[in-house]
C-alpha cells in the first residue's frame, strides 16, 4: 500500500502545473543566446517576397522568453523586431513588435518544440487583424520563426515570413 501510494503522489506531483512550468523553464533556456540567418518577407500577400538577413538575441528565463533583433532587406531597410513571451499553466502570452512599431498580442501554446501562437495585429494586415506565428527549435543550433496569414479572396494559408536561424 506504501509503495502505492508513493507511486500516487509521484505521478500527481510529475503532472502538476509547476512541473509543467518547470519543463517549460528548460525548454525556453534552450532558446537563449545570439541567433542569425536568412529568409523572406512578404510586405503582403501577392507581393513578391523580399529576402532578408536577420540576427536576434534571446534571454530566457524559468517562465520568459524575450527575443530582441534587426532585419535587413533590399540593402537599405534594416528593421527592429521583437518579441516577449510569458509561460503559464494556461500556455503562452506576450507581445511582438513588428516594423509597424505598433505592439501586437501573441497567445498560444507549445507543442514539440514548437511555440504555435495566434497573433492580433495592432492593425489591419492582409485584410485582417489575425494570423499565426510559430518559433520552431530545429536541432540544437536552429531555430525557424514564421508566420502564416489566410489570403482573404483564396481563404488558403500563405507563409508571409519564414526566417532561418542558427547559433
Amino acid at each position: 500500500m506504501r509503495s502505492f501510494l508513493a507511486s500516487a503522489a509521484f505521478i500527481a506531483s510529475a503532472f502538476s502545473p509547476g512541473s509543467a512550468l518547470a519543463a517549460e523553464g528548460d525548454f525556453l533556456k534552450t532558446l537563449a543566446g545570439n541567433w542569425s540567418g536568412k529568409g523572406t518577407v512578404l510586405t503582403r500577400i501577392g507581393a513578391s517576397p523580399i529576402n532578408v538577413t536577420c540576427s536576434f538575441t534571446s534571454t530566457a528565463g524559468a517562465t520568459t522568453l524575450s527575443m530582441q533583433g534587426t532585419c535587413r532587406g533590399l540593402l537599405v531597410i534594416r528593421r527592429s523586431i521583437s518579441a516577449d513571451l510569458q509561460a503559464s499553466e494556461n500556455g503562452y502570452s506576450g507581445t511582438y513588435l513588428g516594423p509597424s512599431g505598433q505592439p501586437s498580442v501573441l497567445s498560444g501554446n507549445r507543442r514539440g518544440n514548437a511555440i504555435n501562437l495566434g497573433v492580433r495585429w495592432a492593425r489591419v494586415i492582409n485584410g485582417d487583424r489575425v494570423a499565426n506565428m510559430t518559433i520552431e527549435k530545429i536541432g540544437d543550433d536552429r531555430l525557424r520563426l514564421q508566420t502564416i496569414d489566410k489570403d482573404l479572396s483564396s481563404g488558403k494559408p500563405v507563409v508571409t515570413s519564414r526566417i532561418d536561424l542558427s547559433r
